[in-house]
């Protein structure tokens, strides 16, 4: 890849913002478990970290790309891009949260590989592509944890399924899950909320044949 020409390309520019808001995504998560924490939902405070987590490694993907292609060490990239800072209750924060990712995976991300791929970066393009998915992912466990706390239904099924402690691994076959776990004494907020997700993504743009 000619340096030169990489670092006077739009993908350059969009793999910065990516990193940019990876970062910050990140950080809101780690922010959003605490308040997990706080109001006793202690494996959604753990299900944060794991997105936190994915988050920063996506930043840390982008940065090597960054540096990786640019040649040389860059001492900066001046961007210009919109960031979301919004709170509230916990219920709000996790509807602002699903709506971002669901922004990142069907409007930024593709959009962003798309830029790429006319610029003749295919491999930045897929790495796009890759991420897109992971954050409609993210999307739907957060739509998920967002559905089930306005509803008050987070712990409670319409048909009896397997709940699990995430603390003692104590399992239970029913349509609700236990307020205390019967064997380690856990509240609810220790359950694991079994997630749907699935694989399908709208508008990922195609490589080039």
């Amino acid at each position: 890849m000619n340096s030169k020409n990489f670092k006077q390309s739009q993908t350059f520019l969009n793999l910065a913002r990516g990193f940019a808001g990876e970062c910050q995504a990140g950080a809101r998560y780690q922010f959003l478990s605490k308040k997990c924490i706080q109001e006793g939902y202690n494996f959604l405070s753990n299900t944060l970290k794991t997105l936190a987590k994915n988050e920063m490694a996506h930043a840390k993907t982008f940065f090597d790309l960054i540096t990786n292609n640019a040649g040389e060490v860059v001492k900066n990239i001046d961007i210009s891009a919109g960031y979301p800072f919004k709170t509230g209750e916990l219920v709000e924060t996790f509807k602002f949260s699903m709506e971002d990712e669901l922004m990142e995976a069907e409007t930024i991300y593709p959009s962003f590989s798309e830029v790429a791929l006319e610029e003749g970066f295919e491999d930045i393009a897929n790495v796009f592509n890759l991420v897109s998915r992971v954050e409609k992912t993210h999307h739907q466990i957060l739509e998920q944890i967002y559905v089930g706390l306005k509803g008050n239904k987070l712990y409670k099924s319409k048909t009896s399924i397997n709940w699990k402690c995430s603390n003692c691994g104590h399992e239970c076959h029913q349509k609700e899950a236990w307020k205390v776990c019967e064997l380690c004494s856990m509240p609810q907020g220790y359950v694991e909320v079994p997630f749907e997700v699935g694989m399908e993504l709208k508008n990922t743009p195609k490589s080039k044949s």
